[in-house]
């Protein structure tokens, strides 16, 4: 009988792809960017583009070797500033080049970096600047005066200040100065003392390069995590963890069989890189290759990511389900105006990819979407399926090379259960995180020794079938208890989701509204434009699929779901609504 250790999945590799890559080189990470600019310093690393009335598309680019020096000059402002190795600075960016130099400064200098959702609210950005210990922030214009509004009840002592329009072609910077700048909030009329602009940074240590002893066990990120499900926790990496994924990744899906298109890919930055998934499967991805990215600084401007697509022909697109749906969902894509067909692979992941998703956006590009999987705190992919073997529908895929995993009982945490049966997924490998940031208890709760190994529990309910493919069921905190059963509001949302007028669904437990301390299932329906759909159509359909329990018998037709930065339906916030929507309700009564 075939067991876990037993590794069927290595079976179902790709031709070329190694059981195990060790052993991993003793680098860092910015060492992809170093090797990068040797090999090859003219080639495009960061394409910024813009979207001109009558011109069109114009776009700007920095090479390999330019983005390694401005990187070296502003590492150098850092530790003339006082930054120490290990030291967090905070980075408020969507994905933008100032980012991306950002991150390899920080990492040249020893620093560590805590990447910030930039579009949250001043609390939870100050709560998060403040967990982190930063001292300094870097962040757009457009946030800076957010950030001095908090500054006071954090760490900082330094904010650098970016403005978005330096990276623009020519012709776009001066429309934007001249008719967004001030309009939508990026003008900054004076920085406070001892704040600095970012590019006065670069021109003033241009051509210098730090002298920091950065090790392999040096922390590289914090990547905060638990959005969905409570406070956010930092996950705290070192450059070992990182690199050994990028490798890992680049392994897997660069194998022996791919053929020669991969040596002239290039990659569509459209996901968050402020996340792991897009630092990871993106920028350290694309700099281990030395391919360029193309930058999208707004992944839900559908017309952007579209506008990008046409003009730069990307060959590889990471995303999330809701991205691949909103595009293939898009009248220009529908009409043809748009051409996907550059696109030869895509990842989704962050959120089960749906099979309608798929299949339409296959049909449309003419690539291969591949579902995968990873966390934060490991950083980022630890299954996907393979580029050129069996892409198996719903299926997370098999493990990526020096992966090992278990399914372990739901009653008691410890008992590895039989290939086949559901249980709560543990995995073992060489890109788990050290820990989370001040939370022993959390730590100790997700890290934990068998035989010498130490596994990270992942909180999400799986199972593995006889040729190592793994499914995911859902979270443990998202089962519900529906008439005494157990039922998975993923599996729901599949069915949901094939119904032709559904364009998205998110499906929560919620309380009872007649039976007190029970749950009912609730599905809040997003509807392709121009269809309609009742509830009970909804029903009817669910109901040829699904078990009588597990059909949610309650309905709300919304425009948009709740998700996170990178596309994750926030079911806590589903079922928030629909508290808040009681409670409005018995107040009109009362």
């Amino acid at each position: 009988m075939v067991t876990y250790t037993d590794k069927p999945w290595l079976e179902r590799y790709d031709n070329g792809v190694p059981a195990s890559l060790q052993p991993y080189p003793q680098m860092t990470i910015h060492q992809f960017l170093r090797d990068a600019a040797q090999r090859n310093p003219n080639t495009p690393s960061l394409i910024t583009s813009a979207n001109l009335p009558v011109l069109g598309r114009v776009g700007s680019t920095m090479t390999f070797a330019e983005l390694d020096a401005a990187s070296d000059a502003l590492a150098v402002a850092l530790i003339e500033m006082g930054l120490k190795k290990g030291d967090r600075i905070a980075v408020v960016m969507p994905n933008i080049a100032h980012y991306i130099i950002s991150f390899f400064a920080i990492v040249k200098a020893g620093g560590v970096v805590a990447a910030t959702n930039p579009t949250y609210p001043a609390e939870k950005m100050q709560a998060q600047i403040d967990d982190c210990d930063a001292e300094i922030v870097i962040t757009l214009s457009l946030y800076y005066t957010m950030i001095k509004e908090v500054q006071s009840r954090t760490k900082v002592k330094t904010v650098i200040a970016a403005k978005v329009k330096d990276y623009l072609p020519p012709l776009a910077k001066f429309l934007f100065t001249l008719a967004r700048e001030k309009k939508d909030g990026h003008y900054v009329e004076k920085l406070a003392e001892g704040d600095h602009g970012f590019q006065d940074l670069l021109s003033k240590y241009a051509g210098q390069k730090p002298n920091v002893a950065v090790q392999p066990d040096d922390l590289a990120i914090f990547q905060y995590t638990g959005g969905t499900t409570g406070i956010p926790k930092a996950a705290m990496s070192q450059h070992k963890a990182l690199v050994a994924n990028i490798l890992q990744c680049r392994s897997f899906l660069m194998s022996n069989e791919t053929d020669s298109s991969s040596q002239s890919d290039s990659f569509l930055g459209a996901i968050p890189m402020f996340h792991v998934y897009g630092l990871v499967t993106v920028l350290g991805f694309a700099t281990a290759l030395g391919a360029p990215i193309f930058l999208v600084p707004n992944a839900r401007d559908i017309p952007d990511v579209l506008g990008v697509i046409q003009a730069y022909k990307p060959t590889i697109f990471m995303g999330v389900p809701a991205l691949y749906n909103a595009i293939s969902n898009h009248p220009d894509v529908i009409s043809g105006k748009i051409d996907l067909r550059s696109i030869r692979a895509c990842i989704s992941g962050s959120a089960p990819l749906p099979p309608a998703t798929k299949r339409e956006f296959e049909r449309l590009s003419g690539g291969t979407l591949l579902e995968g999987f990873g966390m934060s705190e490991a950083p980022t992919v630890t299954h996907c399926n393979p580029l050129n073997g069996e892409n198996r529908t719903s299926s997370i895929g098999l493990p990526l090379p020096d992966m090992e995993m278990r399914i372990v009982s739901l009653d008691d945490g410890e008992t590895d259960l039989p290939i086949g049966e559901i249980g709560e997924l543990a995995v073992h490998g060489p890109q788990l995180m050290i820990g989370y940031h001040k939370m022993p208890t959390e730590t100790s709760n997700a890290l934990r020794e068998k035989d010498g190994k130490k596994w990270l529990f992942t909180g999400d309910i799986a199972r593995m079938d006889e040729d190592g493919y793994f499914y995911i069921v859902d979270r443990k905190k998202d089962m519900a208890l529906i008439g005494g059963y157990n039922v998975y509001p993923n599996n729901v949302e599949k069915v949901l989701a094939e119904h032709p007028a559904v364009l998205e669904v998110g499906v929560a437990a919620v309380p009872h509204p007649e039976k007190v301390g029970q749950d009912a299932l609730k599905a809040w329906i997003v509807l392709r434009p121009g269809e309609t759909a009742t509830a009970d159509e909804l029903m009817e359909h669910a109901g040829r699929f699904l078990a009588r329990y597990e059909v949610p018998s309650r309905y709300a037709f919304v425009e948009e779901l709740p998700k996170t930065a990178v596309g994750k339906t926030l079911r806590r916030e589903l079922a928030r609504m629909e508290i808040e929507m009681r409670e409005q309700q018995q107040a009109a009564v009362e």
